[in-house]
C-alpha cells in the first residue's frame, strides 16, 4: 500500500484498498474543522494512486480508480465517482458532486457547492467560483458553485462566474469568462464568452457534438 509509513500520514477511519499506491508526504483523513480524528471515515475505491502531497480530508467517499499529482488538495463531504484524475496544485472545495470519468488538469479550483457531472473535462488553470459578492454580509449564505453538465470542455485559463450551468457536451474556449449559461453542445468564447459555433460544426467531436 505504501513504503513510505513514516512519512505519510493515515488517521483513524481511513478505508484503503489494498492496491492503493501512496506516495511519501501525503495525509489522507485529515479532519475538518471541528472534527475529531476518525470521527468522519475517508473511502477510497480499489486501484487509487495518491501522489506527494496531497491531503485528502475526512468525509469524503471517492470511487475506484483514484489518480492524483502533486500538491492536490480535496476538502471534506464531497461525493466523487469513479475514475476521478486530478492534477497537480488542484484544490476540490467542500461540499462537491463530480460524477464518473471527471478530469481536472493542474491548477484547477473548483469552490463549494459546485456540481461536475459525468465526463466533464476542465482544462489547466481553470477557475470556477461561487461567490457572487465576496466578502459581503451574506456570502456564506449565498455560495453557488458552478453546474457542469456531462462531458461539457472547458478550456485552460478559464473563469466560470457562480451559479453558471455548463451544457452537456459544451466547449468554452481558452481564456474564457463565462457570465451566462451554455446551452448543450455550443462552442463559447470570450469575455464575456460569447456563442460561436455548435460544437458538432467544428468537425472534430462527430455529428453529436459530444
Amino acid at each position: 500500500m505504501t513504503d513510505h509509513p513514516a512519512l505519510t500520514q493515515i488517521y483513524p477511519n481511513v478505508s484503503l484498498p489494498v492496491d492503493a499506491q501512496i506516495d511519501p508526504f501525503v495525509i489522507l483523513g485529515q479532519p475538518p474543522r471541528g472534527e475529531t480524528p476518525g470521527s468522519l471515515a475517508l473511502t477510497l475505491g480499489a486501484g487509487a494512486v495518491v501522489r506527494s502531497h496531497t491531503v485528502i480530508y475526512a468525509g469524503n467517499t471517492i470511487g475506484a480508480g483514484l489518480q492524483t499529482g502533486h500538491h492536490v488538495t480535496i476538502r471534506e463531504h464531497n461525493t466523487i465517482g469513479l475514475n476521478f484524475s486530478i492534477g497537480t496544485g488542484s484544490i476540490v472545495e467542500h461540499h462537491v458532486t463530480i460524477g464518473d470519468g471527471v478530469r481536472l488538469h493542474s491548477r484547477v479550483f473548483v469552490p463549494e457547492y459546485s456540481v461536475l457531472e459525468d465526463g466533464c473535462w476542465l482544462g489547466p488553470g481553470v477557475t470556477v467560483t461561487n461567490a457572487r459578492y465576496p466578502v459581503s454580509k451574506r456570502v456564506k449564505t449565498s455560495l453557488q458553485g458552478a453546474h457542469i453538465e456531462r462531458g461539457a470542455i472547458i478550456g485552460a485559463n478559464v473563469t466560470l462566474l457562480p451559479g453558471v450551468r455548463i451544457g452537456a457536451g459544451a466547449l468554452v474556449g481558452a481564456g474564457s469568462v463565462v457570465t451566462h449559461d451554455v446551452e448543450p453542445g455550443a462552442v463559447v468564447i470570450g469575455n464575456p464568452a460569447r456563442f460561436l459555433r455548435w460544437k458538432s460544426e467544428t468537425g472534430e467531436y462527430g455529428d453529436s457534438g459530444g
